[in-house]
């Protein structure tokens, strides 16, 4: 089994799942009292985020690329960010250790190819949505086209992420809100959407709707247990 490094923190609800998520996936394959190898550096999330919203991506290429070094020196094999925004950063971070970095995108892209789906809509962060970064590169590198929602729709989305889900604070009103905006994706063409936020799985369930959602948590999780087991 080799070994899991992760750079988590951002926020430490979202990666809590990941520890969750991978040592379940471990067990239910190997079973026993089997549970992974994971490497996992945790940075505060607070200085993190103050850096977003200054867009001071040259400051926080600093500190996840010295995280990323620190969990190649503990003995990590690969590597995952575990947050979708951060990869906006993700080329920087791979090129500061020697290990592979496992790409958010690539691993939800390989899962809509699998499902046959061409055309998806996307939900997370403003960075997430409105930048390249990750858009760009499942059209780009995967063929498949992505909708965002419109301007009103962005800023719901984006405020709670940031004002309730990366605290924990789980509403009602802003799940109606999401399943809405899931709504006019579909109806503007998307065959399923992204949940592009590690955050957005712990408010919004498959069973919520009957539009396919893709959970970037479970499915980068599931990414990690295949190279780790490989």
């Amino acid at each position: 089994m080799k070994t899991i490094g992760l750079i988590g923190g951002m926020s430490w609800e979202s990666t809590e799942a990941y520890y969750r998520l991978i040592n379940t996936g471990v067990k239910r394959q190997l079973g026993g009292f089997h549970s992974a190898r994971i490497v996992l550096y945790s940075v505060d999330f607070a200085e993190i985020e103050s850096l977003q919203m200054a867009e001071k991506w040259t400051e926080l290429a600093e500190i996840l690329c010295q995280a990323a070094v620190n969990v190649e020196s503990a003995g990590a094999d690969f590597l995952l960010i575990c947050t979708n925004t951060m990869h906006r950063i993700a080329e920087q971070v791979e090129q500061s250790v020697n290990i592979p970095l496992l790409h958010i995108a690539d691993a939800t892209a390989e899962a809509l190819k699998k499902r046959g789906i061409s055309k998806v809509g996307l939900l997370g962060t403003a960075f997430t949505m409105e930048q390249q970064f990750y858009k760009g590169r499942l059209q780009d590198e995967h063929q498949i086209q992505v909708l965002v929602p419109n301007e009103f729709d962005r800023k719901v989305v984006h405020d709670v992420i940031y004002q309730e889900l990366c605290k924990g604070d789980i509403k009602p009103k802003s799940k109606s809100a999401y399943l809405d905006i899931i709504e006019r994706l579909q109806a503007d063409g998307a065959e399923a959407v992204i949940l592009g936020c590690t955050e957005i799985g712990n408010l919004v369930k498959q069973l919520d709707t009957p539009v396919p959602l893709f959970d970037t948590t479970q499915i980068h999780a599931e990414y990690a247990i295949d190279k780790a087991l490989s």
